[in-house]
């Protein structure tokens, strides 16, 4: 069940502690978490995408929040957060080929998502209980835009990305998942190689 994906996380600061505790709670007294029919709080699955050389990401321009960001989306009933994570990169960049640099989530966040209008309906304010997933593609592939949530998809490097993100609050998060990318480079690294080796 995906509660044991949340109950084996080990958080990095007191932050995901107090998420964590809260996620496996609204999971234990909600049957509909992985849904949006729940208007509370619902979960999300979040990817960072990274090239080959861990030195650039590969954002989007999304319409609803005007600034560039991760992808991702709602797990829409699908308890495989890493598929969802795979399968929203795929959707929302246009590539063919992501894959996971690890099979475990690598940040833990509840993100406040205000009122807005999509796909011209009101959406109240709730929470996304998301998961983050650290992928990597080939930066040459092609990339197409999802014109149904986003005017661009473009890769970044990693160390100019944070002057071009309007939402102040996902600062800290990019920067938790950038910090983890760095720390465990060499690692993640020997897994790019490995994969390219089979």
């Amino acid at each position: 069940m995906y509660r044991k994906i949340i109950e084996n996380y080990k958080p990095i600061n007191e932050q995901e502690h107090y998420d964590r505790l809260s996620m496996l709670d609204f999971i234990d007294k909600n049957e509909n978490a992985l849904s949006r029919d729940n208007l509370v709080a619902h979960f999300t699955t979040s990817a960072i995408v990274v090239n080959k050389s861990l030195d650039k990401v590969l954002f989007a321009y999304h319409l609803i929040y005007k600034s560039w960001a991760w992808l991702g989306g709602h797990n829409d009933l699908d308890s495989d957060f890493l598929n969802v994570a795979v399968k929203e990169a795929k959707e929302e960049s246009g590539l063919l080929n992501v894959y996971p640099l690890e099979k475990n989530p690598i940040m833990l966040d509840q993100i406040l998502v205000q009122t807005h209008i999509k796909n011209g309906k009101y959406v109240g304010d709730h929470l996304h209980l998301n998961l983050t997933y650290l992928l990597y593609a080939d930066e040459n592939e092609k990339l197409t835009v999802k014109e149904d949530e986003n005017s661009g998809v473009k890769w970044f490097k990693i160390s100019d990305i944070l002057s071009m993100v309007k939402e102040e609050r996902m600062i800290p998060i990019y920067k938790k998942a950038f910090n983890y990318i760095e720390v465990n480079k060499d690692k993640l690294l020997k897994v790019i190689e490995n994969d390219s080796m089979d």
